[in-house]
């Protein structure tokens, strides 16, 4: 089956309605963290206290999602999301009646806190709806299944480019104070909508009663949290390296627009690990962007220039996509069925950790050593993931599933 034959059989099963409620529901949080930002820093006029709201909704997220995937996957998707949409939405719009009403200082970061605590985790939560949905394609399945992932990837990337530039522009036409509450909105309508969606009740349908317990932290669920943690390290120092770039260079406005041209060469390559054939294994895709990242970030470290910046973080976006892809694939496969939900929000939180992590050790040393101290975080973190790769294959490939076995049990070893 062709990529694109693969893309039309996989959207026809899920029908359009679904794919445009998955996808713009998981906008709010993607539009959440800017928008938190530049909502209390204007309020309050402190730059810091705007960034600890941001940070607290982030962190609360990354603490919250893995509890509610885990919730998910006892007692269905439907009820969690749902609670978690209007309860997150009603957060965000909370947030915005305190910050405006001047309310004081630890109160609107905890409101912050809150709201990113309530957020549903959409992305990593709609990868586990494609097996359900793909379960009587027969030998198609695999196929689909790694279209599947595909498509869920490109669509993340193509969310956190689109989130903060839609914040971005409301901001500019409107207030941050109304990009905010489009994005409590969009939640309350399309978080709401994803909930309820048919699809929500296939991810419970099949398991057996017993069935709800299973080991989550294994060895090799262990090397896949260090690879997206890695991952996110790369994220935020790329982001703090960009700013300081810019802003040394009189241009801080062109670092959202350079950030998101990460995303767009993430996006296209996304789409097309669909097309990559059966042979070339999943714990090879690993290892190989892994590769990838760490040579194709090196340039960052003699770049100088925006327009240089511009091109390197372009290529640079090329293996993103395929490395998370990759590492979502094998997780939703090296963990019982009964935990998959728990599984990918998992995989999701520590990303966020790590870009924490990425933004503050890069925003540190860049305090000393500019943005080319910002970078060699990332080229470090870059490094790592590729050592990181290489000493875990033989670990990756005695735990995948094998492309050429249809529908084997989401945590089976094939023999």
């Amino acid at each position: 089956m062709s990529p694109i034959a693969s893309y039309r059989r996989l959207f026809s099963l899920a029908g359009p309605l679904y794919v445009l409620v998955a996808f713009v529901g998981r906008l709010p949080l993607a539009m959440s963290q800017m928008g938190t930002l530049l909502l209390v820093s204007g309020t309050t006029g402190s730059y810091g206290l705007g960034g600890a709201a941001a940070g607290g909704l982030a962190v609360a997220n990354a603490a919250g999602a893995p509890v509610a995937g885990g919730l998910a996957d006892r007692i269905g998707q439907r009820p969690v999301v749902l609670a978690q949409s209007l309860a997150g939405g009603a957060g965000l719009l909370l947030l915005v009646g305190l910050a405006h009403g001047g309310a004081a200082p630890a109160l609107v970061v905890a409101s912050a806190a809150l709201a990113g605590l309530l957020m549903p985790q959409v992305g990593p939560l709609a990868r586990v709806r494609w097996r359900p949905m793909t379960r009587h394609q027969g030998e198609h399945q695999p196929r689909l299944m790694e279209t599947a992932f595909s498509y869920e990837g490109a669509a993340d990337e193509a969310s956190f480019v689109m989130g903060p530039a839609l914040i971005g522009v409301l901001a500019v036409l409107a207030s941050p104070s109304v990009a905010l509450v489009v994005a409590a909105l969009l939640l309350l309508g399309f978080g709401t909508a994803f909930a309820v969606h048919h699809t929500a009740a296939l991810t419970h349908a099949h398991r057996p009663a017993a069935d709800h317990t299973g080991r989550l932290v294994t060895a090799t669920f262990v090397v896949l949290l260090g690879a997206q943690l890695l991952m996110g390290v790369v994220f935020g120092s790329v982001q703090t390296g960009t700013t300081v770039l810019t802003t040394l260079a009189g241009r801080p406005g062109l670092a959202g627009l350079v950030h998101a041209t990460l995303g767009v060469g993430s996006v296209v390559a996304g789409l097309a690990v669909a097309g990559l054939p059966a042979r070339f294994t999943v714990p090879s895709r690993v290892l190989v962007a892994a590769l990838g990242l760490a040579v194709l970030s090196t340039p960052l470290l003699l770049t100088d220039t925006v327009p240089r910046l511009f091109l390197v973080v372009l290529v640079l976006g090329f293996v993103i996509a395929p490395y998370m892809i990759s590492v979502f694939r094998l997780g939703e496969r090296a963990v019982p069925p009964a935990r998959i939900g728990a599984a990918m929000t998992l995989l999701a939180s520590v990303t966020g950790l790590g870009y924490a992590v990425g933004s503050a050790v890069a925003g540190r040393i860049a305090d000393d050593h500019g943005h080319s101290g910002a970078f060699a975080v990332t080229v470090t973190a870059a490094c790592a993931a590729a050592v990181l790769a290489l000493a875990s294959q033989p670990l990756l490939r005695r735990g995948a599933p094998s492309p050429d076995v249809p529908a084997l049990h989401p945590g089976t070893v094939p023999g």
